[in-house]
This record gives structure tokens, sequence and C-alpha cells, in this order.
């Protein structure tokens, strides 16, 4: 059996997979949700971006009188660690096609005292009333066939800086962007990749905001390596993906006093720009 077969054979479901248990949320009362933050989201010993992105983005969506996350901006105060944590969200404003809300996670230090770990705002909609109409410019990235790609498993050793979340995620990454894994990183700072999540659910906007932080970082392009904190991110969702693995497509343009930005595409099976990020991100130099 193919890979592929083997993936669809044992396919999750949205509302049934690792994921949406890994960010489900509970209601302890109007406004404040508590959760658990899964181990397997790690990078190292800190909680990935964009799985705490998710998690917050669930709140969100279930305190806003609209569902779907349009434009979410996070700031990323200090790193999110594996346990118990607590979601406080703010409806800020209300209207009939766009609802904005504020969220904050917060965890407890040694001493029991909340230290706040997230910051965001957002604004959501309804992505299926939405018309029509594309006009862009824009073109799918140029990634080879999947077979032809890489993923964690194919190397001789872990990825440097990767942990549990490599085993929570398909990842196939273009040849061309692999330098850094070789021993000789282009010095281009891009990353592409087929993405998709291990257990073969399908995506929705929830997922898209994992999916534009779940690739190696474009700095290991750069020559550099070691973590890559990100300290804001803004994702804007453009459309429910249709079903199958999505391209991602990071680039850096810049890296300037310690910090760089990382731009992504996200681009569904119909070859559809579903979702554009940028983050900026602290490196360590030298």
């Amino acid at each position: 059996m193919s890979e592929a077969a083997s993936v669809q054979a044992t396919r999750a479901t949205v509302g049934d997979s690792e994921f949406d248990r890994d960010t489900a949320v509970t209601l302890r009362e109007p406004g404040v949700y508590d959760i658990d933050l899964s181990a397997g989201w790690t990078i190292i010993s800190a909680v990935n971006g964009g799985y705490l992105l998710a998690v917050l983005g669930r709140a969100l969506g279930d305190a806003l009188p609209h569902s779907d996350p349009f434009t979410i901006s996070a700031h990323y105060l200090t790193a999110s660690q594996p346990g118990p944590a607590v979601v406080r969200t703010e409806v800020v404003r209300t209207g009939r096609t766009l609802s904005t809300g504020q969220a904050s996670l917060f965890q407890y230090d040694e001493e029991g005292r909340e230290v706040e770990r997230i910051r965001v705002l957002a604004s959501y909609g309804d992505l299926g009333a939405l018309p029509d109409d594309v006009r862009t410019t824009a073109r799918p990235p140029a990634i080879p066939p999947m077979e032809q790609c890489f993923g964690p498993q194919d190397g001789p050793a872990p990825v440097p800086g990767s942990s549990a979340i490599t085993d929570r995620l398909m990842l196939k990454l273009d040849p061309a962007t692999l330098g850094w894994a070789l021993g000789s990183p282009s010095g281009r700072g891009e990353m592409r990749s087929w993405f998709g999540l291990a257990d073969g659910r399908d995506h929705d906007p929830l997922s898209l905001l994992l999916a534009v932080d779940a690739l190696p970082p474009t700095a290991f392009e750069l020559g550099l390596s070691g973590w890559v904190p990100t300290v804001e991110l803004t994702v804007h969702v453009r459309s429910r993906p249709a079903p199958g693995p999505l391209r991602v497509s990071i680039t850096t343009r810049n890296l300037a006093g310690g910090f760089l930005e990382e731009d992504a595409e996200v681009w569904d099976s119909a070859d559809r720009l579903v979702a554009q990020s940028r983050q900026l991100a602290r490196v360590r130099l030298g």
C-alpha cells in the first residue's frame, strides 16, 4: 500500500483528530476557558507558536458570534510550557459580517502567580459567505512532487531543533531548501514543503494557523541554527481549504539586528491561496 493510500485508510476527520482534541478548550465561565497544553506540539521544550495560535483561535471562535478567523495577530510574551493554561477572551465589537475580539493565554509560575504567555487581537467572519471573485497575480510555489521531497523521517538523524511536533505532522520538504540539513545552507532564506497532519485530517481555518508556523525556520538556510522564537505573528485566512495536502512557502528577505521576518503563503490542493502570514522572530547570532 502506498503512503498516500495508507494515510487515506486511517484518515482522521475534522472534529475527531489529535489536533482537535489537543486544541479543545473547556468553558469555565463566560469568556474564560481552561486547557491542558499538550507536550505533543513542542519544539525542544517550548510549545509551538502555531499550535498556541490555534488554541486561542478556537476559544475566540466560541466566544464570538462568527466562527472563522479572518485575521489574527499575536504577540508572544513568554515561552509556553506543556500543562494547564487559562484563556481569557473579550468581545471588542460585533457586526453583521465581522466580529472582533481579543484573548490572552496564561500559565502559572513556581509561586502560583499568573504569567501571560501570548496575547492576540482578531477579527472573525464567515468564510463560506465570501464572494467567489478572485483577481490575483499570486502563483502557487514550485515544489517537486511529494515523492521527490523529504521529511524528518528520511534523515539519518532528527532535524536540529525538532522534537515531538514532527511526529504529528506530514512534512515533505523541497530538496532545494534542504541545504542546511546537509551542512551546505543556500543562504537564500527560503523554506518550502508539502504539509499535512500525520493522522490524515483535512484542513480547516484553524489548522491553517498551525501551518504557517510549522516548517523549519528559514534561518537554517541562512546558515544559523538553534531556536528561533516568534515575537509577533499575523495570519490572514483567505478561504476554506480544499481537501488534500497543503503547500507552504516561507521566505526571509531581511535579517538585521538579530531579528528576521518570515513571510508565508499557504496553498491548497485546488491551487488557491488560502492563508498568508508574516512573523517577526529573534535569532541568536555568533
